[in-house]
Formats: structure tokens, C-alpha cells, sequence
């Protein structure tokens, strides 16, 4: 039998960083882990576009009882390096989420190793449930940029309920607010997430109250906007005919689409754990980006192409969902989108209205569509009496099935 002394385990961890987002449970755990491990605490928040007080939350970390305090401003680098190859990768997981909270973690690991070898750490730490999908992508990141890291999760390991840890906030002088939450909500600039409280029953409709970058469709302006998107090799790059920096397009389509009902999901997720969860997400950026691209593809890859792709995507997404961003297969998967994507330069214009969006023109130098081969006006191109011959050869395999099928 092994047995750990846990005395001398603590001991050895004198210093931890632990991934900070500023709420009740991280804020808990820096005293939590402080006097679990006899450790000094070091937080970092890393800024994905979540719209947050980070002057605010960096005094509160250091309030509670944090040595040192660090945000770290990734944006430009979550949409250079983590958004927009999943936009070539068309990363919808089960076909509907644009996997926004998931591509945000391998980065806060990162992030969260570099602070921790800056700042000489023995152990990292996060909060994050036994429930969710965050804990694999967190730790196996973590475990891929650092294997000798240990890495500690407070709140899936203290065994305390939501009643115990407000009084144990209350306790050690921890701020916790009046009011409850209605929701757990995630955000940052590829989408935002809205879950818990009455969408916990699959049943309930989503209130209006949980909305925050979408206009209800119904309120949306009674025009359609009409925006042209421009993508050189499969990623966008302007509006309107205006080029913009990855960050700012992200931003003003977040805008532009969310003003016009664009971009809520509501669907029943399944999670890597085995948990099937009701989900519900603003992505206004994200399905009309994401959209865009599958279109424009539609106009540049043969059918052949397309047909793998897919096949591509679906293992491309299911890697990022799952917490295997840095699984070598991921990378070589990415060889191929990459290669898939380099001819994927044109423009795609979308009609936006009142929850809607459609794709209503696409054009291309790299088009593989012939107008003349295409049309059926008399300047076609195409012999129409070759489709004979080519009609009995592709049924023949179903002709001949049914033929001695019929016979017995």
C-alpha cells in the first residue's frame, strides 16, 4: 500500500500560480491553497477580451492574499493564433458550437506556465470544476508544456458545496456578493457562454436577462444590414472593403451581427466527462465568420477536397474541444487545413436580419465554378450527350444488386 504523507507533500510547494478570474471561487482558493500548502500564491489573469475590471481584480487578488498579481494581455494572440485556425478548421463542435470557452484554455496554460517558471513556482492551479471540460484542457496542456509542473484543483478537490464556501469566504474576510448569481457565464472575445440556474432544465426557454451582445430578433432593426467580409488564405481580413487587424474585425463583427439577433445558440452539449448539458452562447462574429468560410470554400475546393475536409474538421475541433490542443495530432492536422486554406482568398457578402444571417454572394480568383460549363442557356459549354453513357455506369453497381436481389 502507498501512503503519502501529505505533511511533507505540502511542504514542498512553496509557491504556487494559480489561474485567477477575480470570481468567489478562485478568490477562495488563494487563501484555500495558502493554508493547505503553506504556500505563497501568485495570480494571473489572462485578458482573452472577457471585458473585465483587471485593474480591480488584480487589487482584489492581492487583497485576499495574493504575493503578486499578473494579467496578461493575449488578445491579439488568442485570435492570431487560437481563433483563426479554428476558422479555417471550421470548428463548430456537434455541428453548432464555435468552441469559444475551449479555445481560450490552452492559451491561459500557457500563460500560466510562463508565470509560473518567471516567478519560480513548484505547482500551478486552476479553478475549475470535476464536471466540466476545462480541467483537461487546462492540466493537459499544462502537463504537455511542463511534465514535472505539479498542478493542484482546489475546488474539485476541497468537497466544499456552495453554501460552505460562501461561509468560508464570509469567515476569512473574502468579498462575496449579496446576490446570487442567476447564470455562470464565461466570455471572451470569440463567444460567450450562459449557463446554469433555470437553463439547467432543458425545457426552459432562454431569458431575455441572460442576453448581453445579441439584440432579440424581434427588437432587431426592421433593414437588413448587408456586410461584405474579405478572407486571404481562409482567414478574414476586412470589412466592407476596409482591412482590419484580427482583433478589431472580430470586435466590430461581434457588433455589427449582435445588433442584428446574429449569433444565439441554445443546444444539448456533450461533454468529455459523460455529462449531456444544456448549453446556451452568444457567437455573433463566430457563425457569421465561420459561415462565410464554409461558403467560400464550397466555391474553391472540388468535391474531393471538401469530402476530407470534413472529415479533417470534425477530428480538428473534437482535438481543441477535448484539451488536446497540444497533441501532436492536432498540429498535423492543422498541415493539412493549412494547405486546404491557401487558396481560400475572396469575398463573401452576407445579409444580416433580425436573427439571420445568410450567405447572398461569394466571389474568387481561385473559383473552380465555370460559368459556361454551369448555365444552362444556350452558350453552355457542356455535351449533354455524354451524361448517357455516365448515367448507366453510376447506377450500374445498384442496377445489378437489384437484378440478382429480385431473382431469388
Amino acid at each position: 500500500m502507498l501512503i503519502i504523507d501529505w505533511k511533507v507533500f505540502n511542504m514542498s510547494i512553496k509557491k504556487i500560480a494559480l489561474a485567477y478570474s477575480g470570481g468567489l471561487d478562485t478568490s477562495v482558493a488563494i487563501r484555500w491553497l495558502s493554508e493547505s500548502y503553506g504556500s505563497k500564491i501568485v495570480t494571473v489573469t489572462v485578458d482573452v477580451g472577457q471585458a473585465e475590471d483587471f485593474k480591480a481584480i488584480g487589487e482584489k487578488a492581492c487583497n485576499v492574499g495574493a504575493e503578486n498579481h499578473y494579467t496578461v494581455d493575449a488578445k491579439e494572440e488568442f485570435v492570431r493564433d487560437y481563433v483563426f485556425p479554428s476558422v479555417k478548421a471550421n470548428g463548430l463542435y456537434q455541428g453548432k458550437y464555435p468552441i469559444s470557452t475551449a479555445l481560450s484554455r490552452p492559451l491561459i496554460a500557457r500563460k500560466l506556465i510562463e508565470i509560473a517558471h518567471r516567478e519560480g513556482c513548484d505547482a500551478v492551479a486552476h479553478g475549475c470544476t470535476g464536471k466540466g471540460n476545462d480541467q483537461l484542457r487546462i492540466e493537459i496542456s499544462c502537463r504537455a508544456l511542463d511534465p514535472t509542473m505539479k498542478i493542484l484543483a482546489p475546488i474539485r478537490d476541497w468537497g466544499m458545496s456552495r453554501d460552505q464556501e460562501i461561509e468560508y469566504a464570509m469567515k476569512h474576510g473574502i468579498p462575496v456578493s449579496r446576490a446570487a448569481k442567476k447564470y455562470s457565464i464565461d466570455q471572451n472575445l470569440w463567444g460567450r457562454s450562459i449557463e446554469s440556474g433555470p437553463l439547467e432544465n432543458p425545457w426552459n426557454s432562454p431569458e431575455d436577462d441572460g442576453w448581453e451582445w445579441t439584440t432579440s430578433p424581434e427588437l432587431a432593426p426592421d433593414c437588413p444590414t448587408v456586410v461584405e467580409l474579405e478572407f486571404k488564405r481562409g482567414v478574414p481580413v476586412g470589412i466592407d472593403g476596409e482591412e482590419c487587424s484580427p482583433l478589431e474585425l472580430v470586435r466590430r463583427l461581434n457588433r455589427i451581427a449582435g445588433e442584428n439577433g446574429v449569433g444565439r445558440i441554445d443546444h444539448m452539449e456533450d461533454r468529455i466527462v459523460g455529462i449531456k448539458s444544456r448549453e446556451t452562447y452568444e457567437c455573433p462574429a463566430a457563425v457569421t465568420i465561420l459561415e462565410s468560410h464554409k461558403d467560400l470554400e464550397k466555391l474553391i475546393l472540388n468535391r474531393h477536397e471538401l469530402s476530407f475536409k470534413r472529415l479533417v474538421d470534425e477530428q480538428w475541433t473534437f482535438m481543441a474541444y477535448a484539451g488536446f490542443w497540444d497533441d501532436p495530432l492536432r498540429e498535423e492536422l492543422d498541415a493539412f487545413i493549412n494547405k486546404a486554406n491557401d487558396r481560400l482568398d475572396g469575398r463573401v457578402k452576407i445579409k444580416l436580419y433580425k436573427g439571420s444571417m445568410m450567405v447572398i454572394g461569394r466571389e474568387s480568383s481561385n473559383s473552380v465554378y465555370d460559368f459556361k460549363t454551369a448555365t444552362y442557356d444556350s452558350s453552355s459549354t457542356f455535351d449533354q450527350s455524354l451524361s448517357k453513357g455516365f448515367v448507366e455506369l453510376w447506377g450500374l453497381p445498384t442496377v445489378v444488386s437489384r437484378k440478382v436481389m429480385s431473382s431469388r
